[in-house]
């Protein structure tokens, strides 16, 4: 836990001198995105907080740090709650915290390149006495004296073949897109939209094989490109064509200002102020609206399915040798959470296709798999050893497809409790997997099925059972989800053929184990006969084995023992071949049929 004392008294000494009474640091850059760089790693910096969604407001004589339920334990070890006020949300919003704690008339500070629209209504309605002020420089910038440049890293041309589609194709649909909003022109802002529209990948955010730009596209097709031009080889310009102006990063706003009179879509949730200010200073016509390349991305072509097919066919071994690696040495008490995690990646790596993890792995052994977004670190890292759950949720980015994984193990001999809860979240996971739904049908409404064994026996888990994945991009994209949450971003969003979520429902016990069965799963269209209207069913992708050790047989129905033993048969059918010697046996083994006993319900 760092000392942050320092830091507030220096952003608090500047507000000061900038004639404010607060400051809002959300976690965010200026596309809006859930991860960032580390240029952009704000919140962190001024707080220590390392999880992925998050801010904090700072007033003169206290401060708070807002995170939802995935990362009520991760805060208290990271956030001094000497210096920060840890607040959960939705119970506490930072406009409701504002309302209770700042004068009326306080000059609230915002950056108006990391703040929505949105976000400053839900402001004004829950604090509306204060005075939400826009900041020509971000306050923290000034304190954070070794603060990181962006990234020049350069971009890379995706091929066609995995992308199932020519950029400029993608740009002719967008441009009938635009038209057909009655628009002539939109901004796209979000930074998986811009690389998915161009056909680039890159490596400026972590993780997130995406470029740093924003782009200006037509309605006729044609668009301007706004990024480093540092970024851009020959062999990328001579692909992005004669149909698209490249201009400088820092471009978009004074291009902005040159559309007035002209009908401009743009999308309040990826778009932050400072543009939609800017088009209203120029006299733009704006067209609210969701950013039409979200919906186009989310439903993979035929190229992007087979290619996500092939990457977890590939993945799978990866993490099959690993988890025969787990069974073979954690007896020995030589592995621990760090090094275990550093062989997984070695093990993708020897495909010589792996780009990147998809996002920083969680390898939890204990208590520590209790925390749901937990990052192993040297001064937690736990031995695997003695009895207990691992878990290791991990995924790999590979340039046909964007893996997402999590399974947990037995390291020595589970208690059955640790047997009973892992079997209700496996029924949970099944029921899920084998759902069959009308198209229409919308990611809240099928939420329940993943949790209704947990809920029978009182019990539940404070994240989303669904997110979104995107095709060598993001590991959450919208707009598809399955959660709970009334409100819950994208649970109201019917789930279409094409788009790729997670199933993985989960269960905590909070200093003791924690327990998660992850797959990704295709939407994909399931007509029989009979059917009245048309159906939809979920493919499922991931390959890897389950560990059978930690299933409770008499919890399981017939058919949930027939869906684990076929799914084990797929798995052992596609990973084979790729596997020898031990680890080829340890298959065999791990995805032996689980027999029926004989008090299974048919």
């Amino acid at each position: 836990m760092m000392d942050t004392a320092a830091r507030l008294a220096a952003l608090r000494a500047h507000l000061a001198s900038l004639g404010l009474d607060g400051f809002i640091v959300p976690l965010t850059d200026e596309h809006m995105s859930e991860y960032v760089g580390d240029y952009a790693r704000r919140l962190e910096w001024l707080t220590g907080f390392t999880g992925s969604a998050g801010s904090a407001v700072v007033l003169a004589d206290r401060a708070a740090i807002f995170v939802d339920g995935r990362y009520t334990v991760q805060v208290r070890a990271e956030v001094d709650p000497g210096q920060f006020e840890i607040c959960g949300v939705p119970a506490t919003s930072p406009a409701q915290w504002l309302a209770a704690h700042a004068r009326a008339g306080a000059r609230i500070g915002h950056d108006p390149f990391l703040t929505s629209r949105p976000f400053l209504a839900g402001l004004a309605r829950g604090a509306p006495a204060i005075v939400p002020v826009p900041v020509a420089a971000n306050p923290v910038d000034a304190c954070w004296s070794d603060r990181p440049a962006p990234s020049m890293a350069p971009a890379i041309l995706l091929e066609d073949s995995f992308a199932g589609e020519s950029a400029a194709s993608k740009r002719r649909r967008l441009g009938e897109a635009i038209r057909a909003a009655g628009a002539e022109l939109a901004v796209i802002a979000a930074l998986d939209s811009v690389a998915w529209l161009f056909n680039i990948r890159g490596s400026d955010v972590p993780r997130t094989p995406v470029v740093r730009a924003f782009a200006l596209a037509g309605g006729d097709g044609r668009a301007t490109l706004f990024t480093a031009p540092e970024k851009l080889s020959d062999e990328l310009r001579a692909h992005l064509g004669p149909d698209v102006a490249l201009a400088p990063y820092e471009g978009l706003l004074p291009a902005l200002g040159g559309l007035g009179g002209r009908r401009v879509l743009v999308d309040p949730g990826t778009s932050v102020v400072a543009i939609l200010d800017a088009l209203e200073a120029a006299g733009a016509r704006l067209i609210e609206a969701r950013d039409p390349v979200i919906l186009m991305k989310a439903c993979k072509n035929e190229a992007e399915r087979a290619g996500a097919r092939a990457a977890h066919v590939r993945d799978g071994a990866a993490v099959a040798r690993f988890l025969a690696l787990v069974d073979r040495e954690a007896p020995a008490g030589t592995l621990d959470e760090l090094s275990a995690q550093a062989r997984l990646e070695d093990f993708r790596r020897e495909s010589n296709l792996l780009r990147d993890l998809s996002f920083d792995s969680i390898s939890a052994f204990g208590p520590n798999a209790a925390l749901p977004h937990y990052r192993s670190a040297p001064a937690s890292n736990r031995r695997l050893a003695g009895d207990g759950l691992y878990l290791i949720d991990s995924g790999g980015q590979y340039p046909d497809g964007t893996t997402d994984i999590t399974r947990t193990v037995a390291i020595g001999t589970p208690s059955p409790e640790m047997r009973d809860r892992f079997t209700r979240v496996l029924k949970g996971h099944i029921a899920l997997a084998t759902a069959r739904f009308p198209k229409g049908t919308r990611g809240g409404q099928l939420d329940i099925l993943a949790r209704q064994y947990l809920w029978a026996a009182g019990l539940d888990y404070a994240h989303g059972t669904g997110h979104g994945v995107g095709s060598y991009l993001s590991v959450h994209e919208g707009p598809q989800r399955i959660a709970a949450a009334a409100g819950a971003p994208g649970i109201d969003e019917p789930l279409l053929p094409g788009m790729i979520l997670s199933n993985e429902p989960g269960f905590y016990r909070e200093g003791a184990y924690g327990i998660r069965v992850e797959n990704l799963v295709l939407v994909v269209e399931d007509p029989r006969e009979g059917d009245s209207e048309p159906m939809l069913a979920f493919e499922t992708l991931t390959l890897a084995p389950i560990d059978t050790r930690l299933v409770e047989p008499s919890l399981l129905t017939a058919a949930e023992i027939d869906w684990l033993n076929a799914y084990h048969a797929r798995v052992r059918e596609a990973l084979a071949p790729q596997l020898s010697g031990a680890d080829l046996a340890w298959l065999e083994a791990a995805t032996a049929p689980l027999p029926r006993p004989l008090a299974a319900a048919a």
